[in-house]
């Protein structure tokens, strides 16, 4: 006789279907476990065996055949104990025969019978969702973070004792829980942006970087603000939308991020790596190719700080996501692709010294700050669409208690800058100006004869690429949102502009 039970396990950051085949026959006894596993996988049979004598049920002497389908997909992880228990509980007549179509199991057993919550629930709801599955088993601490997936009912079990009594009597005690829209969490411990004093230029460049998702890099000399500005950022960062959060969650859940208590990201992702982080680290990888930091900074923003101090194949390996908004991290058994819409906040000083052009207290040679600067290659640098100093602040600036714009008043803009693009592109799968592709730039963005003429002359006079081109085009059509133009003018252009380079020249890969 064949019992068969269904499960999921993760692949990148989306759910796969599997089938767990259990059959049992008369002959030498064993127990047999099949079907490409991973160590965790195999191990699984002594822990169900176990966790099963410990709860009343030894197995009768008799070969028993696990086999988990499909057969050419690597499995691996505790999550299988449950689902093989289950099967092995219906082999033997112990639970009566039930629809596996309507349930999907998942869960860790610990040698008690204790159910262990499990990575990446959120993917694997979702696709039993998608699937057709009325409901999943699972474990008690992952009951709230299966709840995020609305349309399917979660059954919350805690041992294996409440398991037997849930599918022998065939009564499914469902957990309720709601999360129809993000719990907005409070930044209380983000930096205020109305704590930056002066630096009125850095600041609108960093809200326009907000309103448009645009990357943004900052220069200047050590002590003038540039961290500050950036670690301020959330607190005029838009609000995640559900999607946008369910986006998130799925791959913190992935990562095991995620727990009873915090079973939804709420707030947008900030990461500030130092400056010795891998490249492994940030692109992602491993054995099992788990997402790394620029993946969980999607939908968020994945902090730079001294950006020339980090590796300089680390920093080239961002040019495929700041582009692309996805990862790939392929190993030899898997290759994934990972989400990475990151918006990329970038900080450096001039010159190793850091106050380059002041000659009067730089003391770096010309060679120092070629090779300082080329750890920012001309491709990386093509891809920033914002550049803006930050120069050392000026006395005055350093009295006043609050600068010319409130952060109330930034966000207010920038959150009607995000309904305006939201609006515009509502049949597109982008919502950003920073996503819009280069193909689709003459509907969303028509110019004026005066502004087409402009901006072609900057793209002949200054020997752009056709990216910064188009990045200028984007940026023009933020601030226009910014200042609740439907039009982007030429003075939106000639902004747009000055934000393209650093405002030194250094030479290195700066120089573009």
């Amino acid at each position: 006789m064949v019992y068969k039970v269904y499960s999921g396990r993760v692949g990148g950051v989306f759910g796969d279907l599997i089938t767990v085949e259990v059959d049992s026959s008369t002959g030498l006894p064993a127990f047999d476990m099949i079907g490409l596993l991973g160590s965790e996988v195999k191990e699984a049979k002594e822990r169900v065996r176990v966790a099963l004598k410990n709860n009343g049920i030894n197995l009768p002497a008799m070969r028993i055949t696990v086999n988990l389908s499909p057969a050419d997909e690597h499995k691996s992880g505790a999550a299988f104990d449950l689902p093989i228990a289950v099967a092995i509980l219906g082999v033997f007549n112990y639970i009566p025969l039930f629809e596996p179509k309507e349930t999907l199991v998942i869960g860790e057993l610990a040698l008690d019978g204790q159910i262990k919550s499990v990575k990446g629930i959120i993917p694997i709801v979702k696709m039993a969702k998608e699937r057709g599955f009325e409901r999943v088993l699972l474990p008690a601490d992952n009951a709230r973070e299966g709840c995020v997936i609305k349309g399917i009912d979660i059954v919350a079990v805690s041992n294996l004792s409440e398991v037997f009594a849930s599918l022998a009597g065939g009564s499914f005690n469902t957990f309720k829980a709601s999360f129809d829209e993000p719990v907005k969490e409070n930044n209380e411990d983000v930096p205020d942006f109305d704590d930056i004093y002066g630096q009125e230029g850095a600041k609108r460049a960093a809200a326009l970087a907000a309103a448009g998702f645009h990357h943004l890099l900052m220069t200047g000399p050590p002590g003038s603000g540039k961290s500050l500005i950036a670690k301020s950022l959330p607190s005029i960062m838009p609000d995640l939308t559900y999607e946008e959060s369910l986006e998130i969650s799925s791959i913190y859940s992935v990562m095991g991020l995620l727990n009873s208590d915090k079973p939804f990201i709420s707030r947008r992702p900030f990461y500030s790596p130092h400056h010795s982080a891998s490249l492994q680290s940030l692109a992602g990888g491993g054995p099992n190719a788990t997402p790394g930091l620029v993946s969980l900074s999607h939908r968020g923003i994945l902090f730079l700080d001294e950006m020339p101090e980090f590796k300089r194949e680390a920093i080239d390996m961002l040019r495929q996501p700041m582009e692309d908004g996805k990862i790939m991290v392929s190993r030899a058994r898997n290759s994934y692709t990972y989400p990475a819409k990151f918006m990329l906040v970038g900080a450096m000083n001039p010159c190793p010294c850091g106050y380059f052009p002041d000659r009067n207290r730089c003391t770096c040679t010309q060679s120092q700050i070629v090779k300082y600067l080329s750890k920012i290659s001309g491709p990386v640098a093509d891809r920033i669409d914002i550049c803006v100093e930050v120069p050392r602040m000026d006395p005055l600036d350093m009295n006043k208690t609050r600068g010319n714009v409130t952060k109330d008043e930034y966000k207010g803009r920038i959150n009607d800058a995000i309904e305006r693009q939201r609006a515009r592109y509502r049949d597109e799968n982008f919502k950003f100006n920073s996503f819009l592709p280069s193909s689709k730039t003459d509907k969303y963005i028509p110019l004026e004869k005066e502004a087409k003429e402009f901006v072609f002359s900057l793209y002949e006079k200054l020997k752009l690429s056709t990216r910064s081109f188009y990045k200028i085009l984007k940026v023009a059509r933020t601030i226009a949102d910014f200042e609740g133009s439907d039009d982007v003018s030429k003075n939106h252009l000639m902004e747009a502009s000055l934000y393209r380079f650093p405002a030194y020249v250094g030479g290195g890969g700066l120089n573009v």
